[in-house]
């Protein structure tokens, strides 16, 4: 079975998903630590970001691997590394990238073969598993997305001021809805729900029922 979590960026879809495939049994697969670990080749790499060929070179070079709850590039665990905010700002230019995208399709539907899958991103129920059994997708408003976004970083040690929080995640709303391969756009078979005004295990417990309904 395969379960898709889509939404915007700081809707609480990673640790939804982790939980909801922890107690599911399922294997859990963060699609968008494959476009951050493409992002933190390329700057190790001194590359362009902002040259499409550059990463579309790049990423039929690399490996990426999701062991666990680790990320894994070229073998190397860079599961911190790819949580720092000069990465993700600048993540866009490969998810933009529709040489990327299509590489990293490949990758998931490998990854998610054979296996029970809870999978998250932005195109997960659209474009890459588009038959998925269970499609949700996962909201919350702005304010609260921030909010969110400010205290993980907080927690990582990185003091970004909550405006420049806010301001970075309009934009990367903005370019998710735009993007002209693989926007963030709900499925039309999918099931909306809001996380504001409730607790992780609350939203885990609420996505578990509903994959319980689809099984």
């Amino acid at each position: 079975m395969i379960v898709t979590i889509d939404g915007p960026a700081g809707a609480g879809k990673s640790s939804a998903a982790r939980g909801l495939a922890r107690r599911l049994g399922f294997r859990f697969l963060d699609t968008g630590a494959m476009y951050r670990a493409v992002t933190l080749a390329a700057r190790e790499r001194g590359l362009d970001l902002a040259d499409p060929e550059q990463l579309a070179a790049l990423v039929r070079e690399i490996r990426v691997e999701l062991v666990g709850d680790r990320v894994l590039l070229e073998g190397r665990d860079v599961t911190d590394a790819i949580r720092k905010f000069e990465i993700a700002t600048a993540t866009h230019y490969a998810a933009d990238n529709p040489a990327v995208r299509a590489q990293l399709v490949l990758w998931q539907r490998a990854a998610a073969a054979d296996s029970d899958v809870v999978t998250e991103g932005r195109d997960q129920g659209t474009v890459v598993f588009p038959h998925a059994e269970c499609k949700i997708f996962l909201t919350a408003d702005e304010n609260e997305r921030a909010r969110r976004r400010h205290r993980d970083l907080a927690s990582r040690g990185e003091d970004i001021p909550f405006d420049e929080v806010l301001a970075n995640q309009q934009l990367r709303d903005q370019r998710d809805a735009a993007r002209p391969v693989g926007a963030l756009v709900k499925a039309d078979d999918a099931i909306e729900v809001s996380t504001d005004g409730l607790t992780p295990d609350e939203v885990v417990a609420e996505l578990e029922r509903i994959v319980r309904s689809k099984r």
